[in-house]
């Protein structure tokens, strides 16, 4: 997978919980997940490369929380349009 994604899953049409999906090579599978706290979990494979990162709790997550998180990564932050699956529920 070459571009990261978000995927956002309802439920009677709230966001009950989402993924973003990083860029990486297929095949990929992740064998460790760490807190990031305030609704947020990342996925690592087995060279600690991130691969996702789920957010538990998409009624409390910000896409200013997630950015942290990526600039922590050393990822590109996650533009606001892309975000905005979660906020139009």
């Amino acid at each position: 997978m070459k571009h990261r994604y978000l995927e956002v899953t309802y439920r009677k049409g709230k966001p009950i919980a989402a993924y973003l999906y990083l860029p990486r090579e297929l095949g990929r599978k992740a064998i460790r997940t760490e807190d990031a706290g305030h609704g947020f979990r990342i996925d690592y494979d087995h060279l600690d490369a991130p691969l996702g990162i789920e957010i538990t709790a998409p009624s409390l997550a910000t896409v200013e929380r997630l950015n942290e998180i990526m600039q922590r990564l050393g990822l590109q932050p996650l533009p606001s349009q892309d975000w905005a699956p979660l906020q139009a529920a």
